[in-house]
C-alpha cells in the first residue's frame, strides 16, 4: 500500500494547518489555543467523541471504525508544545510569538494526525476504535505522564500506542524503525556546594567553593567513565556552573552546579545518581564544605515494544516503499512518548525530514513534503492492526 492519494489532495490543508501552529507557538501546557484549534477540527471532521483536558490541555478524538467485532482500540499520539528559543528562519510564517517556536517540528506531528483524523473519519476502513491523541508539554513538562495519569490508556481503553518524530538528516520519503530501547532517559540534577567565603585575598580563612566546584566538576567525568559498563551507553554533562558573587575581590561561600543524565538502561538510570551523591560528597569533605544533590526526574528510557516496532516497520516498508526503511543509530536524546510506551506496547518511528537545520536548531523547519508519508504511516497503522472485518 503505497502513500495513500487522498493524503495528496490533503496537501495544501495539512500544510495550512502545520504553518498556522507554527506561526503560533505555545510552550508546555499553555497549548491553549492549538489545543481548541485541534479540538475544534475533530469536532468538525466528525469525530465521535472529542475530550479537552486530558492531562490538563491534551485532546483526545475518539473514531469508531465500520465495525468494532474485535473491542481493538490502537492510539496514535502527536505532540503541540513548541520550545522557549526565538526563530530565526525568516519564513513568512516565522514564529509570532517573542521567545517562543517549534523548533522540534511538534507542529508537524499535529497537522500530520489531524490529516490522519479527517482521512479516518471519512473511510473508517477499520474494525475497532482508533484514538487521536494530542499531548502538550512533551519538551520537558512530562505531559506524556500528565495525560497517562489522568487514565488515558484505561479510559479509551487503548491497546497499542504509536507516534512519529520528524529526523533531520534522515532523507525525505525514508523511515526509520528501531526495536528495544530508541531514545534515552533524561534526568536533571542540581548540585548546591556551600563553603565559607571570604576576601579574596585571604584564601587561608575560607573554603573556597570556586575551587571546590571545579573539583566536583572534574570528578563527575568519572561516573560514567568508570563506574558504568562501558558497553552501555551513558551520559553525564555538566551544563551550568556559577559562583553566587559578581565581585572581583570576594571568594563566595556558595556554587550552584546543574546537569543532566542520560541512559538507555533503566538500570544505570537508577544507578548513577547514587554514584554521582557518592563523588560530590567525597570531594566537599575533602575541602571542608558541604553539599545539597538535588536529582529531578525527567523521561524514562523510550523503549519500542519488539512486536509493535515489527508492525511499525512492515507498514512503512509498505508505505514508502523498497529500501525505504531504515534501523536508525542509537541517540541520547529524550521524549516523553516514553511514558505512554511503559503502559502499552506500541513503537516511534523517525520520519526523513531531510537535510534540515537540526532539531532544537533556531533555523530548523518541518518540511512539509514529508507530510503524506506520515499521514499515511499514521492511517495504515490503524487499517493494518484492525482491518475491516
Amino acid at each position: 500500500m503505497p502513500i495513500k492519494n487522498r493524503f495528496a489532495e490533503l496537501h495544501d490543508d495539512v500544510t495550512a494547518w502545520r504553518r498556522d501552529i507554527h506561526e503560533n507557538p505555545e510552550i508546555l501546557y499553555d497549548t491553549h489555543r492549538t489545543s481548541a484549534l485541534v479540538a475544534e477540527k475533530l469536532k468538525e471532521f466528525g469525530c465521535d467523541e472529542v475530550v479537552t483536558g486530558i492531562g490538563r490541555t491534551g485532546v483526545v478524538g475518539v473514531i469508531r471504525g465500520r465495525t468494532d467485532t474485535r473491542g481493538a482500540a490502537v492510539g496514535l499520539r502527536a505532540d503541540m508544545d513548541a520550545l522557549p528559543m526565538q526563530e530565526q528562519t525568516g519564513l513568512p510564517y516565522a514564529s509570532r510569538t517573542e521567545g517562543a517556536m517549534h523548533a522540534c517540528g511538534h507542529d508537524g506531528h499535529t497537522a500530520m494526525l489531524l490529516g490522519t483524523a479527517k482521512y479516518l473519519a471519512e473511510t473508517r476502513n477499520f474494525d475497532g476504535t482508533a484514538v487521536v491523541i494530542f499531548q502538550p508539554a512533551e519538551e520537558g513538562g512530562r505531559g506524556g505522564e500528565a495525560m497517562c495519569k489522568d487514565g488515558l490508556m484505561d479510559r479509551f481503553g487503548i491497546q497499542e500506542v504509536y507516534a512519529i518524530h520528524n529526523s533531520p538528516g534522515l532523507p525525505l520519503g525514508m523511515i526509520a524503525v528501531r526495536p528495544g530501547p530508541v531514545l534515552a532517559s533524561g534526568d536533571s540534577f542540581i548540585i548546591r556546594l556551600q563553603g565559607r567565603g571570604g576576601h579574596a585575598a585571604k584564601p587561608h580563612d575560607t573554603v573556597d567553593t570556586t575551587l571546590m566546584m571545579s573539583h566536583v566538576i572534574t570528578a563527575l567525568q568519572s561516573v560514567v567513565s568508570r563506574n558504568t559498563d562501558p558497553v552501555q551507553p551513558a551520559v553525564l554533562s555538566v551544563t551550568s556552573a556559577e559562583t553566587l558573587t559578581k565581585a572581583f575581590n570576594v571568594i563566595p561561600d556558595r556554587a550552584e552546579v546543574k546537569g543532566t543524565i542520560r541512559t538507555h538502561s533503566p538500570e544505570l538510570r537508577a544507578q548513577i545518581p547514587d554514584r554521582l551523591k557518592a563523588v560530590v560528597d567525597g570531594v566537599v569533605q575533602g575541602f571542608g564544605g558541604s553539599a545539597e544533590v538535588e536529582i529531578l526526574p525527567g523521561v524514562p528510557v523510550t523503549v519500542n515494544d519488539a512486536t509493535a516496532a515489527g508492525y511499525a516497520r512492515e507498514v512503512a516498508e509498505s508505505v514508502a516503499g523498497p529500501g525505504q526503511c531504515v534501523v536508525p543509530p542509537l541517540t541520547m536524546g529524550g521524549e516523553d512518548f516514553s511514558f505512554m510506551l511503559e503502559e502499552r506496547p506500541g513503537a516511534m518511528i523517525g520520519l526523513g525530514n531531510g537535510d534540515s537545520a537540526a532539531l532544537h536548531h533556531p533555523e530548523y523547519n518541518f518540511n512539509d513534503a514529508a507530510i503524506p508519508l506520515g499521514c499515511s504511516w499514521f492511517a495504515e497503522m490503524i487499517e493494518t492492526r484492525m482491518p475491516a472485518a
